[in-house]
């Protein structure tokens, strides 16, 4: 398999707001290995040809609005557009490859699994994952259905939560989340999760505001309580660029207006978070507004 182009499907912001995550994990996968790489940017679009096509007003396409991000959904889109042939690896922009991306791709599969991903149950995390897409055909709705079900993306969350067979657990440094107490050296696949700590809001922030937009993400921005993971985004990011690595290579023409669910709740996690001085009740009670609020991002929000 290591001589099969390597299929990556990412997820990510139609408005040009992860472009920096978007070079970084770019010239990441690319730095690390030495086998050809397909990458496709998964991303809402007005194209109705587009396999991301989404019309918010007439409802056509993907129905967005209880989603967390702009692109919560489109993984599961991914074993049908590969004609549920062959693999096909997932990711959220959010993420930095520290090792070959082959060894993570080559992964032989159980049998009966219909992802590889990190953690099982209740606590499988398709934030990175590598698809079967044979056997998911035997478990995800058509497409055409599936995206214009609100629901959709809770609805297979909970099929792998009935069905745990279908998650093949991998090493969880293959997706580490916000570092969890491991050095630089023994992660494989960083993913700063946590949207209000994410590294790329130094850069996306400013350079959204100069065109008076501002980041789909509508929570409280905070550092990140590590400093060195920081400073290993800061170096991606310089290396990329002193590479020939641009953010106008990944900008697009601006879908614009769409609605997902609002973050203005956000707590993040234990890991970024371990000592948050919100009371568990607050915590709570703002879970259940956000479950029932949802927002219409625009470009000048």
């Amino acid at each position: 398999m290591s001589n099969d182009v390597i299929k990556i499907f990412v997820g990510c912001d139609p408005n040009n707001c992860d472009l920096e995550q978007m070079m970084v994990l770019d010239y990441s996968i690319r730095k690390n290995t030495q086998y050809p790489v397909e990458i496709t940017w998964m991303q809402l679009s007005h194209d109705i040809n587009s396999p991301w096509y989404s019309d918010q007003e007439t409802g056509q396409g993907w129905s967005t609005a209880k989603w967390a991000t702009p692109f919560s959904g489109f993984r599961w889109a991914i074993p049908e557009l590969c004609d549920f042939k062959g693999r096909a690896i997932y990711m959220d922009a959010d993420v930095i490859v520290l090792t070959d991306i082959a060894e993570l791709w080559n992964t032989p599969f159980d049998q009966d699994a219909m992802v590889i991903a990190k953690g099982k149950k209740s606590t499988a995390r398709l934030c990175t994952c590598v698809w079967n897409c044979e056997e998911a055909k035997k478990y995800l709705p058509p497409l055409q259905q599936f995206k214009a079900d609100p629901d959709g993306h809770k609805k297979l969350m909970k099929l792998i939560q009935e069905k745990p067979q279908l998650v093949q657990n991998y090493t969880s440094s293959y997706n580490c989340i916000d570092g969890e107490e491991l050095s630089i050296g023994e992660i494989k696949i960083l993913h700063y999760s946590d949207m209000g700590t994410q590294f790329s809001h130094k850069y996306s922030v400013p350079r959204l505001k100069l065109n008076n937009q501002k980041h789909w993400f509508d929570g409280k921005i905070l550092p990140h309580p590590r400093q060195d993971l920081a400073e290993l985004f800061d170096q991606y990011y310089q290396n990329a660029i002193d590479a020939g690595y641009s953010l106008e290579n990944y900008k697009i023409p601006a879908y614009g207006d769409f609605i997902k669910a609002s973050q203005i709740n956000y707590h993040g996690n234990k890991i970024t978070r371990p000592k948050s001085d919100i009371h568990w009740l607050n915590k709570t009670i703002g879970k259940i507004k956000a479950k029932f609020k949802t927002k219409k991002f625009t470009l000048d929000d």
